[in-house]
């Protein structure tokens, strides 16, 4: 049995007990098996329906009816997976939908591996391997903002604008080719400026969308976001009021979150990776230490940093410490416990000539509700929002892909600049064009496909 064209099947909705499942059949005889433990109420049986079209009867094991349910039918090619297919809508107790795949399964129809149905949409080019990838991120989205990323790249913005990329290079190859191969007939010699030009531009647009990763990678990921300050200022008591609960310790003691502590929020449209470290100040206790240094490190690696200062105590130079260590323009400036009269403004202290912080709010921690900081975090990830029509670099292997292809564009741009041969600048656009036919999948090795479909759901 060829293992990419026999029929299979899989529960396609989340295993538990719910109102409804689905089981998912594709393949050649997924009509006939539906044909075999399906009984219509009325009208057709699954083999005489027309695709797109559902009927309503009963799943038979032998001669006992398992349950009752509604089969539909998408006959190929226009179906997800470009082949036949059968979705049986049952109740959906565990045990049940479980018996009823079992029946399913047959000498003919075997159980699906992890994102087998999107790898045959792929595999029958009703998707690219950027859509397919998309899928997964749809799946797993974790905001309004991710799934707006992913239904952009499964609507195949990324794939056309590397189509455009790799048109372009094509057209440059086939005029460096032409006038290589035939240099007795009458081909207008290939002008090295306008030659440079070209390269240039295409250089320019590429390293614009290489610019994007980072973009999908928040949206697909969330914000890396640190909580810092000194002792006591309130970085655990916002932190816990961020994530719904008291995962940080809070009490008078400075010093007393020693690590970084980690979480996963929604604050608005907006998914944070929440980091609570230890307070930054001066301290011989050598554990507190580590943690500082481990604060210290984080800021470095954070995409958004809140940095909370006590605007009830006179500023101090453990605060003028910690505002000089800040990469200022990604940094939201926390005034706390506003409930109090504070004793100086973010104005006053601000290093002259310092960059623009991305907010300064005031708040009280202890309150639970900050729409002012809400507002700052959606108007932070904004800023680096890309237009849905430019597409997206979602994910590493993309990324490496594209960053290949650049490479290659700037290793015959030198070559030309040096006067080399243009067979030197061809086998460098040669090089650039299979990286992008590798990106989108028209040119992929059978590893890599299965790589990408190995991280899908059953099912799907």
């Amino acid at each position: 049995m060829n293992h990419q064209t026999d029929t299979i099947a899989a529960i396609a909705t989340p295993s538990g007990t719910g109102g409804i499942a689905v089981i998912r059949i594709s393949g050649a005889d997924a009509i006939i098996r539906a044909e075999q433990i399906f009984s219509p109420v009325r009208g057709k049986s699954p083999l005489h329906m027309d695709g797109y079209t559902c009927s309503y009867g009963y799943i038979r094991q032998d001669e006992e009816i398992l349950d009752d349910c509604v089969l539909t039918v998408f006959r190929a090619p226009y179906s997800y997976t470009g082949e036949d297919v059968v979705e049986i809508s049952c109740h959906g107790g565990r045990y049940l939908t479980q018996k009823i795949l079992r029946t399913v399964l047959c000498r003919t129809v075997r159980l699906a591996e992890a994102g087998e149905f999107t790898k045959r949409a792929f595999l029958n080019g009703k998707l690219s391997l950027t859509q397919a990838e998309a899928v997964a991120d749809l799946i797993s989205a974790s905001g309004e903002n991710a799934v707006k990323c992913a239904r952009t790249l499964r609507d195949g913005a990324t794939f056309r604008k590397i189509s455009e990329f790799s048109a372009k290079l094509l057209e440059i190859l086939s005029s460096l080719a032409v006038w290589a191969d035939y240099p007795d007939e009458d081909i207008p010699e290939v002008n090295a400026e306008t030659l440079e030009q070209d390269l240039e531009s295409l250089m320019f647009h590429m390293e614009h969308l290489l610019k994007s990763y980072d973009y999908g990678r928040i949206l697909r990921e969330g914000l890396h976001t640190v909580i810092i300050g000194k002792p006591n200022a309130g970085k655990s008591t916002l932190f816990n009021a961020l994530a719904g609960c008291e995962r940080s310790i809070v009490t008078e003691i400075a010093g007393t979150t020693r690590d970084v502590i980690e979480e996963q929020i929604r604050i608005g449209d907006v998914t944070l990776r929440l980091s609570d470290t230890a307070g930054v100040h001066k301290t011989s206790d050598r554990i507190e230490q580590i943690g500082v240094e481990k604060s210290l490190a984080s800021i470095r690696q954070a995409d958004l940093i809140l940095a909370v200062f006590d605007q009830s105590t006179p500023f101090s130079p453990e605060d003028q410490t910690i505002l000089e260590q800040l990469p200022i323009e990604k940094t939201i400036l926390i005034g706390n416990k506003n409930d109090k009269a504070p004793c100086w403004k973010f104005l006053q202290v601000l290093p002259p000539n310092s960059a623009d912080p991305a907010a300064c709010i005031s708040i009280s921690a202890r309150s639970g509700q900050f729409p002012e900081l809400e507002q700052a975090v959606a108007a932070f990830a904004s800023r680096k929002a890309v237009p849905a029509e430019d597409g997206m670099i979602a994910n590493e292997r993309q990324r490496d892909c594209l960053q290949l292809a650049v490479d290659a564009v700037h290793e015959a741009l030198d070559a030309l600049q040096m006067g080399m041969a243009y067979d030197a600048v061809t086998v460098s656009l040669d090089a650039a064009s299979d990286a992008l036919l590798q990106l989108t999948g028209e040119r992929v090795t059978d590893k890599v496909v299965d790589t990408v479909f190995a991280r899908f759901c059953v099912g799907k």
